[in-house]
């Protein structure tokens, strides 16, 4: 099956096509009266349709005749772009100028540099995002991308920007994928792309590339990002093009071209660290049977070992937004470092499950979120007081699909941004604090106040009060109950 991909600038229209298209009547319905080109997929058309292949690309915001463009040739797959390329040999793809590469210093991104310049004869502008993985994983990582071939590293600390603009919005909206997952991995790589964007620009490059998998989520999250942010961007996804299948198979390639093998003792796990969790895949977790070995864990001690004394926090809150510990006003990234240290020596924040990638399949995943779990108990039980009845299950309920649009990468779509407006304004008024008591890996809720609270002692009391007269209840009763009473009666003839 033939693909559409995108090659020509922003105001322009480019067909290609190979073989004559004249006496096909199908294709000048399917191209010379198209209207606008909104996504790749309306092009979905089979290179045999006609007599060999069609690219088509429209990035303006009207329709514009393809009578008045110029018309080239080219036929690309899923994993080459060619240009009239003789019979038995080996196509070419699409010349790039610069590429800025999401790098991490590991053996594949390392691999990734020489692939790129070798496959697209460009230069590798590496990119690496401090979201709170640690320094030991930013130590040498200039040395490692030069040596690997790049022309630049580009390291930005965005710590305070992730938790601030992408961590606590999710905080506020309560947003939990499938009952337990709180997001990490999904929150963190829209800040990491969008700053892959602004390098792009920054250095003139004309594309950007990743390290994920054609199997994973990261895939998809990435690069709805850069669509969404720059949609002129090329995106090169080294592993759905080359024919690396594994570690030795990268080994080999990294010393044929004299790119530097990462010396680290290789991980049996497949993880993910930011400032909000840790992430554990592979190995014997791939068997949902087997229990996760005691020291597959970082963050956060064993809860049978965890102090024998509980430790109480007192978590200040604004508009649905953590500000304090304790009394004191801590800038984002440091509340939710502190509260990390505070709740992994408790054992807080360990999950196991299940969960259904975006992609289709299944997939085991323990999470540690030690902070995390403390800050999103804290703000829902303020809530408890701040908010109604029927405002908490409205919240709840577009909870679930807060959470489900940051999973499956649509950060910036205008969904998420409007139910984000909604959670913002339905929490103006939970302010307040809330006291928790941490122990051996439970978090329980020991007090909570608000100025704002909806609360009231004088009404709630058991004893008896001047707003609420107990004798209105047995109206309120017969009334709320009618409905019931009537289907009963039809039940039985009356």
């Amino acid at each position: 099956m033939a693909q559409v991909q995108a090659i020509s600038s922003c105001s322009s229209v480019n067909l290609l096509f190979k073989g004559s298209i004249k006496s096909s009547p199908r294709i000048q319905d399917k191209f010379w009266c198209a209207k606008k080109l909104d996504s790749l997929q309306e092009l979905g058309v089979k290179a045999s349709e006609f007599n060999g292949l069609a690219i088509a690309h429209n990035r303006s915001n009207s329709a514009l005749p393809c009578a008045n463009h110029a018309i080239q040739a080219v036929l690309t797959n899923d994993k080459e772009t060619t240009n009239s390329t003789p019979v038995g040999e080996k196509p070419l793809r699409k010349k790039l100028n610069k590429v800025v590469l999401a790098y991490s210093g590991g053996l594949d991104t390392s691999v990734i540099v020489p692939w790129l310049r070798e496959k697209y004869g460009c230069e590798v502008v590496c990119f690496t995002a401090d979201v709170g993985q640690g320094i030991k994983e930013l130590e040498g990582l200039e040395a490692k991308a030069k040596a690997s071939g790049a022309c630049q590293l580009v390291v930005k600390d965005l710590q305070e920007e992730f938790v601030k603009d992408f961590v606590f919005p999710c905080l506020r909206a309560g947003a939990i994928y499938e009952r337990k997952y709180l997001l990490g991995t999904s929150m963190a790589r829209p800040v990491i792309a969008k700053a892959m964007v602004d390098v792009a620009r920054e250095v003139g490059a004309d594309a950007v590339s990743h390290g994920c998998t054609g199997k994973g989520n990261d895939q998809v999250r990435f690069e709805l990002t850069f669509f969404a942010l720059n949609p002129e961007l090329s995106v090169v996804a080294p592993w759905r093009e080359w024919e690396i299948t594994g570690r030795e198979d990268a080994i080999e390639y990294a010393k044929k071209h004299n790119v530097p093998v990462p010396v680290t003792k290789k991980s049996i796990y497949s993880r993910d660290r930011n400032l909000w969790h840790l992430s554990h895949e592979g190995d014997i977790l791939e068997d949902p049977a087997n229990e996760p070995m005691k020291d597959m864990y970082m963050m956060s001690v064993d809860p049978q070992d965890a102090p024998d004394q509980p430790e109480y926090v007192n978590i200040g809150i604004i508009s649905g937004i953590p500000v304090s510990l304790n009394g004191k006003e801590l800038s984002p990234a440091t509340l939710l470092s502190v509260l990390n240290e505070i709740g992994g020596r408790h054992g807080i924040g360990r999950i196991d499950m299940v969960e259904n990638r975006l992609v289709g399949m299944k997939s085991r995943g323990v999470y540690e979120t030690p902070g995390g779990t403390i800050l999103f108990r804290a703000v829902q039980e303020l809530e408890s007081l701040t908010l109604d009845r029927e405002t908490i299950q409205v919240k709840d309920s577009l909870a679930l699909k807060y959470a489900e649009l940051v999973y499956a990468g649509r950060w910036f779509d205008p969904l998420r941004e409007s139910i984000d407006a909604f959670m913002e304004n339905i929490t103006k008024t939970t302010t307040g604090s809330v006291t928790l008591k941490l122990y051996k890996g439970s978090v329980s809720v020991t007090g909570r106040q608000s100025p704002h609270s909806l609360y009231r002692q004088d009404i709630s009391s058991f004893e008896s009060g001047d707003i609420y007269n107990q004798a209105d209840a047995a109206g309120f009763i017969r009334l709320y109950g009618l409905p019931t009473r009537v289907r009963a009666m039809l039940e039985k003839g009356l």
